[in-house]
């Protein structure tokens, strides 16, 4: 027998390898000053698409007057305990009828955490003898509820209806085998490449074959259909969608996250979500604040207005430029280039010291090798000027990437690693 953590100093991981040269800069780094469009990094003022604050209410004056006065009013305590036991309000309801109402479900249950919702939901709404179908590329949210499943699970390639009816098809074989019913969960908006989930298509498929459809709206919530309904919405699709599921940590700025569907799966699920029915309830202050945003989403639409003037600016931008943003149908805007995991390192530094442009990298494991992709997440905060600053510096750090700039520089952080 060895010593369980002898596997950890042999093996940190495939990003956690690159620690030392990574920590602090491109993992873990630290912004600061409000959130906005332009905050700091390093001491240095740098445009800013990396928060997910996609229609800017993080710092809208009314909206930070109603934190500040129910943080004034009840503290960051209020309620104590569960939901079930003591840590249930009015105001709790409130939020959860009126959510449940605006995106045109029976009930909702509010939830403490996003990731943490959507992963024990997953887990709530299934047993043994059933059988989940879900979308190879599902955010590690909903990857990591599928993997708490003791039962059958199988993947189906991104977006791929064919796939998906093939996989249907083995699901359905082994659930009348089990006496087990299905799951199938796609997102509402896949937050790497910003594709919407064929939704459309998803429930067509309900004519032919017995499952109940999840959906994981976190980036749809605020920024497509009516008002901001989400992506259903958006397809037309949402009575069709039996369990809808959003945070409050994208469109909404803040902590916190629903799940809604016909009422007695609500029910179902406020009375058997483990993480919910023994976790502290949502503080008030969140309540409070998530009931004001939901009513900016219904009165305010020119803040959805601007958030999608920016990103038809970036985006047609981008592809004027000849770059690739792949097959984007939102707000995420993401941008494939080639090159290794130290030329990525390279051309981030250079894209913040030099250029001034703070956005997210992301490389192998979560892509394949040989690709750097950079997501932009435009916000209705951002300007014209933004925009125009950033298409600049992105045709500058193409030119050095295709010219070996990058690639002697990574020859400099490899000597490094090896050290």
């Amino acid at each position: 027998m060895r010593d369980l953590f002898e596997r950890i100093h042999e093996n940190k991981g495939p990003l956690g390898k690159w620690a030392s040269q990574a920590e602090g800069y491109f993992v873990f780094p630290k912004l600061e000053g409000p959130i906005s469009n332009r905050m700091k990094f390093k001491g240095k003022e740098v445009i800013t698409w990396s928060v997910n604050d996609y229609l800017g209410l993080a710092n809208q004056p009314e909206v930070r007057k109603v934190d500040a006065e129910a943080a004034a009013e009840y503290g960051s305590a209020y309620p104590m305990g569960a939901r079930m036991m003591s840590g249930h309000t009015d105001l709790h309801e409130q939020l959860e009828n009126e959510l449940a109402e605006f995106v045109d479900k029976e009930a909702a249950y509010l939830l403490n955490f996003g990731y943490q919702g959507i992963l024990s939901t997953v887990d709530t709404l299934v047993g043994k003898d059933d059988v989940i179908v879900y979308d190879v590329d599902a955010h590690a949210c909903i990857v990591d509820g599928v993997r708490l499943h003791i039962g059958k699970r199988f993947t189906y390639k991104h977006n791929d209806v064919t796939s998906l009816e093939k996989n249907l098809q083995r699901a359905t074989k082994l659930a009348d085998q089990t006496g087990g019913g299905i799951l199938v969960i796609s997102e509402g908006v896949f937050g790497m490449r910003g594709e919407q989930g064929r939704l459309k298509e998803i429930v067509a498929l309900k004519k032919k074959y017995n499952f109940r459809f999840l959906v994981d709206d976190a980036h749809g919530f605020g920024t497509l259909g009516e008002s901001g309904k989400g992506a259903g919405n958006e397809q037309g699709v949402q009575d069709q969608i039996d369990v809808y599921f959003a945070t409050f940590a994208k469109s909404m700025a803040s902590t916190g996250a629903f799940v809604a569907g016909d009422k007695e799966i609500v029910d179902y699920l406020k009375y058997n979500m483990r993480s919910q029915m023994f976790a502290k309830s949502l503080q008030m202050q969140l309540v409070k604040g998530a009931l004001k945003r939901l009513d900016m989403f219904r009165t305010r639409p020119e803040f959805k207005i601007k958030l999608w003037e920016n990103v038809n600016a970036l985006q047609n931008g981008l592809k004027e430029s000849g770059f690739d943003i792949g097959t984007t149908q939102s707000c995420v805007t993401p941008v494939y280039l080639k090159g290794s995991i130290p030329e990525a390192m390279a051309l981030v530094k250079d894209l913040r010291e030099n250029f001034g442009i703070f956005c997210s990298i992301v490389v192998y494991p979560v892509i394949p090798k040989g690709l750097i992709l950079l997501r932009l997440i435009p916000t209705a905060t951002h300007t014209i000027k933004d925009i125009k600053i950033t298409l600049k510096a992105f045709s500058g750090i193409r030119e050095k990437l295709e010219n070996g700039t990058y690639k002697r520089l990574s020859e400099v952080i490899m000597r490094g690693v090896q050290k």
